[in-house]
């Protein structure tokens, strides 16, 4: 979940619930009569996706240029976060490319744009609608499809290595028609000689997925091998939902052509397979398909196959969802660290956060409670760790950032969230509030645990680490190096602001203004840190 920005000092409103991402969306793109804007070929077009933040309209991703084709369809499937409760405003650019200094300059042509929702693009699956230009015009008869596609929580992606044998060589036609349309193609073909006049075809692949509606969905085009009738393709990767919908038996349809610059490629031949079949070329194995040109079978009688295409490797990598550690039998082991500097106010102070009011729990205990109640589901045993730093502990009354609440240094476990409360209360008479604000020891022996678990390879146990504090830390440097190490493990922090005090520094180790870093410009792993102002929250129910 994504915290809200800090609030000024006015008065508060009610807060919005913090945006959990509820999938991940892709989003495919295709165009119908564009705008023509070059002289002697058509346009080169490509796509960007541009989405609101704040008011200002921020580029997400482009597509790849596709050289002359005013009906393009691009291979390029753009991904987006889906907050159910957020309007998510997308905008989509169109423009001639003219490949100097980049998509979208002044050098290039807009060809037209499209505003829309994702969640409009999400509940309607398919959304068709008319390009504009500048001022509300249209864009002739220009168009834009954008095909919406659920990312399953069980998906994973397939690595897939293709090379072909012995292709058709597609050299150049004889122009053909009326003798006006002959005599123009013949100066044409003089300021533009064909590709392939002196040389062998330049092999691409497309492979397409056939949908229910027995429509065609583009999944993947290969790089253009040039003068090769022989090619073998880079190995590139795809996600299952995108080649198949997961469903094993979903047809695919392999196509290979002849690039042509001027974006008349010439079909060599197709195939027909699933992704099923394609399976049995998992290791040492090897599937190979005649690739049929269906013109050439019904007219040459003794023809066989335009060449060979051959899957030389398949790797399928499994993306696992929480819930399928979570079933797989992974527990998660729950932390709590609270805050017991003398920021905090005496305890016996109806003005102290830690004033333990018999008639309402303070924000500490709403906090733990709000978090650990979530957690305990998927912790079998319910025995929780409970740590306190930034006081002074008996016997000794020496400083600790890092002691167990119930005082039991060889076990620090308390039973259900409810042992952690009682032991909290108990404490708070026993201990002198003290400081500094030092978070770095309690995480780092979170991460020796958790680094343990890392070890056994068997994912087992995920951790994760609630910090409630009053104030910004004080070791920040040693705070983040620790988080940095911390991000190679299986561990989570969630921080938690308790009091009114200014928590501005704090968005650092949340990483969402930017990658966190450690002291010496090492960049965290995973964002591994959330933090959250619980004065934000305070007033609205415990979910929120």
């Amino acid at each position: 979940p994504r915290a809200p920005a800090a609030m000024g000092d006015g008065p508060e409103p009610c807060p919005q619930a913090p945006l959990a991402v509820l999938s991940k969306v892709e989003l495919r793109v295709s165009c119908k009569h564009l705008l023509d804007r070059d002289t002697l070929n058509k346009s080169d077009p490509c796509v960007l996706l541009l989405m609101q933040t704040q008011g200002q309209w921020m580029e997400v991703d482009r597509s790849e240029v596709i050289k002359s084709n005013l009906n393009p369809v691009f291979a390029k499937i753009f991904t987006v976060d889906y907050y159910f409760e957020e309007v998510q405003k997308l905008r989509f650019e169109v423009y001639d490319s003219h490949g100097q200094a980049g998509v979208g300059t002044h050098d290039d042509d807009f060809l037209g744009g499209m505003e829309c929702t994702v969640g409009q693009i999400v509940a309607q699956k398919r959304v068709t609608k008319p390009l504009f230009l500048k001022y509300g015009k249209f864009a002739g008869k220009s168009t834009i499809t954008i095909i919406s596609e659920e990312i399953s929580g069980n998906n994973g992606y397939v690595e897939l290595a293709f090379r072909a044998k012995k292709l058709d060589d597609k050299v150049s036609r004889v122009p053909g028609g009326n003798k006006a349309g002959w005599a123009r193609e013949a100066v044409l073909s003089l300021i533009l000689l064909p590709q392939d006049l002196f040389s062998k075809s330049d092999p691409f692949l497309e492979i397409y997925r056939i949908d229910d509606d027995r429509s065609e969905q583009l999944v993947y085009r290969t790089e253009v091998v040039k003068n090769n009738l022989s090619p073998i393709w880079e190995p590139f990767k795809v996600s299952l939902n995108s080649l198949c919908s997961c469903e094993e038996k979903r047809k695919l349809r392999c196509v290979v052509w002849d690039y042509d610059s001027r974006g008349k490629h010439d079909f060599i031949g197709e195939f027909f397979t699933t992704f099923e079949e394609m399976q049995k070329a998992m290791g040492e194995n090897k599937v190979q398909w005649d690739c049929m040109n269906p013109k050439y079978k019904i007219k040459k009688r003794n023809y066989k196959n335009s060449g060979v295409v051959v899957l030389l490797d398949l790797k399928i990598h499994r993306v696992y969802s929480f819930l399928d550690y979570i079933m797989g039998g992974c527990q998660i082991h729950f932390t709590v660290a609270i805050d017991f500097t003398a920021s905090n106010g005496d305890p016996r102070n109806s003005c102290s956060l830690h004033y333990i009011n018999p008639y309402q729990p303070n924000e500490y205990l709403k906090a733990l409670v709000a978090v650990g109640e979530i957690c305990q589901d998927y912790d079998s045993d319910k025995k929780f760790s409970a740590l306190g730093f930034g006081a002074r502990i008996p016997p000794k009354y020496e400083v600790s950032h890092d002691f167990a609440i119930n005082f039991n240094p060889d076990n620090d476990e308390c039973e259900g969230i409810q042992g952690v409360v009682e032991s909290y209360q108990s404490c708070l008479p026993k201990i002198q509030l003290y400081g500094p604000t030092n978070v770095a020891p309690i995480i780092s022996k979170v991460a020796r645990v958790a680094a343990d678990e890392e070890r056994t390879k068997e994912a087992s146990q995920y951790f994760i680490l609630l910090i409630l504090t009053d104030g910004v830390v004080t070791d920040m440097a040693d705070t983040r190096e620790a988080i940095v190490r911390a991000s190679y493990l299986p561990m989570s922090i969630i921080i938690v602001g308790v009091g009114n005090a200014d928590f501005t520094d704090m968005q650092i180790l949340d990483g969402d203004d930017g990658v966190l870093r450690s002291p010496k410009g090492e960049p965290v792993l995973r964002d591994i840190v959330q933090f959250v102002p619980f004065r934000e929250f305070k007033n609205v129910s415990a979910t929120a």
